[in-house]
């Protein structure tokens, strides 16, 4: 089982990749996990990376093809993998199909003044790093963490005008995905629940469990 998981920020992707690994065992990818991987262990890709990094440069496609196709050849990926955050471009999605062949791609859908609430709602703890959300995971007190009693603050990223940004470039560079994949007839749009419970119940049934 091949997924790909795509959706805006805020879509609860990750949440959702995570009970996946959870359900079946299959490993969860991440671009950011695999860069910080290889830069720590030094290798050669790894030393590659850093160039462009160093420099503030985005790190190349072909680089970032050459991290994936890497990590899929691994054993734990023989029964298949999640695969979150990537590909995040048509050009992306071209050289994955390259190299494998994916079985499904969940389209987290939720609409965006739900989404704007749940970004901007985020609040971290300035002791802990522990993050809440006043709209769907609020602390029990109001601006306190729960695990160590830190202020909460909003994060500068976390503004309105940050977050609408974001999910411009979402739809900008992201989002025609949604019809590369679908025209390939493996792509799955799955409803946001009001719960984390209900979305994973629909996950489920995207996927035809």
């Amino acid at each position: 089982m091949k997924i790909i998981m795509l959706g805006p920020p805020g879509a609860g992707k990750g949440t959702q990749a995570q009970l996946l690994v959870e359900k079946f065992g299959l490993p969860q990818i991440s671009t950011g996990d695999l860069l910080r991987g290889a830069l720590g262990e030094g290798t050669e890709l790894g030393i590659e990376a850093k160039k462009y990094m160093d420099a503030g440069q985005l790190v190349p496609d072909d680089l970032i093809i050459s991290l994936i196709e890497e990590r899929i050849k691994l054993p734990d990926c023989e029964e298949g993998y999640i695969l979150d955050g990537f590909p995040r471009t048509i050009e992306q999605a071209e050289a994955l199909g390259g190299i494998d062949n994916i079985d499904t791609v969940l389209n987290i859908v939720v609409d965006t003044d739900v989404l704007m609430g749940r970004l901007m709602g985020r609040r971290t703890c300035r002791g802990c790093n522990a993050v809440f959300n006043i709209t769907g995971r609020p602390s029990k007190v109001e601006g306190v963490c729960d695990q160590c009693g830190g202020e909460l603050y909003q994060r500068d990223d976390d503004n309105e005008a940050t977050v609408t940004k974001r999910l411009d470039t979402y739809n900008n560079q992201t989002a025609p995905l949604i019809d590369f994949y679908r025209g390939k007839g493996i792509l799955k749009d799955v409803r946001t629940g009001k719960e984390i419970p209900e979305t994973f119940g629909n996950v489920m049934m995207a996927l035809g469990h």
